[in-house]
């Protein structure tokens, strides 16, 4: 064998590096796998790089607007495209880069190549991982190579990819997943995105800021269809009046390809059937979880609807083989897969460990205007027949939001009318992606309406809102 170890850890994600760096903390002799770069998509092509862009649209945005602050600029506002995809990465390796610090630093073995994990002699558990050569990408400094390796232990942390719909596949050209939707050559002139979830108004968010002509097609009734109606409505407002089309119930029933365009087929739901004609499209209509190539199906791995099967602290059906993150299941968040790693590498040193309560993960959209969401929404406390309490707070009403210049949006707040549980929290507006977590450490603290009350928040602080939306469920409000 080319090396044993205690636990390997297939995949260098978030939900992989993690795992990895507690197992070491945990006194395990550690390995991860990977085959093109640390850091998984989150750090190279998902979430790191997309905030990137988008920072540099908003102060693109600000800059465009500078009377409204008493500011002025001279000359015409501009961008070069290939700065600010430049900036981007250039963003993204510094933390590829410092994932591998990470990895040297917690004495964890980095192993380059694509891994498979063998079977095993009857009577045996897997413990076998071959890993062959990968010409995907140039390996860190100090990684090992090809060969077979040895563990007692196998976590599965593989991550997912974009899906592809029949006769829509992407073609790195005209029709872009979000790995073509980060690097532009230049930006199109117009652009159509198929998918309204995270990625896909991101995108969206991103390029009209630009100035790119941009449509969204949703085939559900609403845009951000795991966002709260409510909240998800007045996202769409602000997102229309910056120049988004915006149709949903419908989909994309078919796509030609012209030399530098694409003639898209549209029906609405209601009979009707448009042509929209564009230069790219933005494929967003989920990711699929990467299983294949891997093994699992000759070890008898329990694959559902293309993610593996657990029990909650990242346990399969096969002993000594486990999973993690995106492969093993919705919500597919950095987060949720961080804190799944953590918590299967605690069961397995035999500590204390709690399948993650998935009602708890919140959820983040970082579009103009932001989204962020914990716990259940109001349609949905009320299919499960709860009695609620429903708090709101404008964003107009606070004077923190007035002076950003932000004054559009909406803190909303559910409980329980019985036990005063927070139930669900969801907000649209500037920096919602930062407030979020204090309603986050709400509900895992299972704080009450009582105590929300009585909690003093600085002023002038957005986070006000958030003390107000609270005190409007229960009749007392004060600055609305």
């Amino acid at each position: 064998m080319a090396g044993d170890y205690d636990v390997i850890v297939v995949g260098a994600g978030p939900g992989g590096y993690v795992t990895a760096i507690r197992a070491s903390q945990l006194g395990f002799r550690t390995a991860v796998i990977d085959r093109e770069h640390l850091g998984g998509i989150c750090l190279n092509w998902g979430c790191i790089p997309t905030k990137a862009l988008l920072r540099s649209a908003e102060i693109y945005h600000y800059l465009q607007h500078p009377a409204e602050y008493g500011l002025t600029v001279e000359g015409k506002v501009g961008f070069n495209a290939k700065a600010v995809v430049s900036r981007s990465r250039g963003v993204s390796k510094r933390l590829s880069d410092g994932v591998a610090f990470l990895m040297k630093k917690n004495k964890i073995d980095v192993i380059w190549g694509e891994a498979r994990i063998e079977t095993a002699p009857k009577g045996e558990a897997p413990g076998t991982v071959a890993v062959a050569e990968t010409k995907r990408a140039q390996p860190p400094k100090g990684a090992l190579g090809a060969g077979s390796y040895r563990g007692q232990h196998i976590i599965v942390a593989t991550g997912a990819r974009p899906r592809a719909l029949p006769g829509i596949e992407p073609d790195k050209k005209l029709i872009w997943t979000y790995y073509e939707a980060m690097v532009p050559e230049r930006m199109p002139a117009s652009l159509l995105v198929m998918g309204s979830g995270a990625i896909g108004i991101e995108f969206a968010s991103f390029y009209r800021t630009m100035g790119v002509e941009v449509t969204v097609v949703e085939v559900l009734p609403q845009i951000l269809p795991v966002e709260d109606a409510e909240i998800a409505a007045l996202a769409r407002k602000r997102l229309e009046k910056a120049g988004i089309r915006i149709m949903t119930g419908a989909k994309v029933t078919k796509v030609e390809k012209g030399a530098d365009e694409v003639t898209a087929t549209v029906e609405d739901g209601k009979g009707q059937v448009q042509t929209i004609r564009a230069e790219r499209l933005i494929s967003a209509v989920g990711v699929v979880g990467n299983t294949e190539n891997l093994g699992l199906e000759a070890l008898g791995v329990g694959i559902e609807r293309g993610v593996v099967r657990t029990d909650g602290l990242g346990r399969t059906n096969v002993p000594g083989i486990y999973a993690i993150g995106d492969v093993a299941g919705p919500p597919m968040l950095a987060h949720k897969a961080e804190h799944e790693g953590e918590r299967c590498m605690d069961a397995i040193a035999g500590l204390h460990a709690e399948p993650l309560d998935k009602g708890k993960i919140p959820g983040c959209t970082y579009c103009q205007p932001q989204v962020a969401s914990v716990g259940i929404t109001e349609a949905k406390a009320k299919e499960q027949g709860l009695d609620i309490r429903v708090g709101r707070f404008p964003f107009v009403g606070n004077g923190k939001a007035i002076a950003l210049g932000e004054p559009d949006g909406l803190v909303k707040t559910i409980f329980d009318r019985k036990t005063g549980q927070l139930l669900g929290a969801h907000m649209v507006g500037a920096e919602v992606t930062e407030l979020i977590q204090g309603f986050v450490v709400a509900m895992n603290l299972e704080t009450t309406e009582e105590e929300l009350i009585h909690t003093v928040f600085p002023h002038p602080t957005l986070s006000e809102m958030m003390h107000e939306a609270v005190l409007d469920a229960y009749g007392r409000v004060i600055h609305s």
